[in-house]
């Protein structure tokens, strides 16, 4: 017997069967979108639900995701761009502008000329969307990342690492400036600070977090980005490292990008920041994040206090039938969090045997370009080699 079928779909009307058609081509716009987007980063791999369709749909209009389709990670003119979209000049420049108030792009202006470049979903325009993050937007991230992106994470060498905070480092050490948390705030001589992310997508869902709210830094090119856009403001390098200590005494670890030299650094918290929630799912958090130290108790001077067990992000402290606290090294990331709130002096950060300490990359640059490569990946954007 044949399924009913509705009039309107036996009839010849232009309109229904143009709208049908102009309907489809959206949806294969977004899914090319997610395609290339799944190209970058950790990546952003589709669901069965298809909510990451709808966090594009919500961001993107169709034609800002046709051009993103042309763009590549590399900073571009707007002449550049319009070479590959056979567009017009001026059409196109308007909407690139239009895409990086938005946050869907970054934008790098000097000496009057504006370059663009594509980002990825994480690190990239997942953060730049703190001044839009409304209730909808956040219940959408966070049903995707429960439901693919926590999982992609955990299989990749993720975009930030973790270093130990200052206070917890033995002074007689000799300490990779990579890794000395107040001396890469040093070296930056434009900082700007801004709202984390995580929290503010937490606390439109209702759920609060005590955790200082400004503490994620950008510098360089990146800070002017955004506070260009509102997103942050400028602070000196005083009152950055005043910040630190106050991320510090709240328990916050250290998480600048996965670079020597890197444009941003984060101060998470287990409760919020979807990586370590991510790496708190992982059964060995150790493999997947780069730090080259460890925490150690000395048995014999723990007092069985307990206050390193709310300290550690990763839960990687228990207390043995004595009372005495055991560091599970599979799970230990290495920021010292729980050292310096030991009274007892039973816990120290150690530094991993020398071969066998990771090296982040020289760049940003790089670190992208591993990232692709371990992913068998290409940079290159989808629309050049369809």
């Amino acid at each position: 017997m044949r399924s009913r079928e509705h009039p309107l779909l036996r009839m010849n009307v232009p309109g229904i069967l143009n709208y049908s058609r102009k309907e489809t081509m959206a949806e294969e716009v977004y899914r090319r979108l997610r395609e290339q987007l799944d190209h970058y980063s950790v990546g952003f791999p589709s669901t069965a639900t298809g909510v990451e369709l709808k966090i594009l749909r919500k961001l993107f209009r169709k034609p800002e995701a046709e051009l993103f389709l042309h763009m590549s990670l590399l900073l571009e003119t707007p002449s550049a761009i319009t070479e590959r979209t056979k567009q017009p000049l001026g059409a196109v420049s308007e909407m690139l502008e239009g895409m990086a108030d938005k946050g869907l792009i970054f934008r790098l202006r000097r000496d009057n000329v504006s370059r663009y470049a594509a980002v990825p979903f994480v690190i990239g325009f997942y953060e730049f969307q703190l001044p839009n993050m409304d209730r909808e937007l956040a219940e959408m991230v966070e049903a995707y990342f429960e439901e693919a992106f926590r999982s992609q994470t955990t299989q990749v060498t993720l975009p930030l690492r973790t270093i130990p905070v200052n206070q917890a480092i033995n002074i007689s050490w000799e300490v990779a400036p990579y890794e000395d948390l107040k001396r890469i705030v040093r070296n930056k001589d434009r900082i700007a600070v801004a709202d984390c992310i995580c929290r503010v997508k937490q606390n439109r869902l209702g759920h609060t977090c005590s955790k200082p709210l400004e503490v994620c830094f950008s510098f360089g090119s990146h800070a002017e980005y955004y506070v260009e856009r509102g997103m942050g403001r400028w602070i000196q390098q005083d009152e950055a490292l005043k910040i630190l200590d106050r991320c510090e005494e709240a328990g916050l670890v250290p998480q600048p990008l996965n670079s020597q030299d890197p444009g941003g650094l984060c101060n998470c918290c287990g409760d919020c920041c979807d990586m370590l929630r991510a790496l708190k799912r992982h059964p060995r958090p150790v493999d997947i994040v780069v730090s080259n130290y460890y925490a150690e108790v000395d048995p014999d001077l723990c007092a069985g206090c307990e206050t390193c067990l709310g300290r550690c992000q990763m839960e990687a402290i228990t207390m043995d039938g004595s009372g005495v606290a055991s560091v599970n090294r599979d799970r230990c990331i290495g920021c010292g969090l729980c050292v310096t709130t030991c009274t007892a002096e039973a816990l120290s950060l150690r530094a991993i045997p020398h071969e066998e300490r990771r090296q982040p990359p020289a760049t940003s640059k790089d670190m992208v370009m591993q990232m692709v490569q371990k992913r068998g990946k290409s940079l290159i954007p989808l629309a050049l080699i369809r």
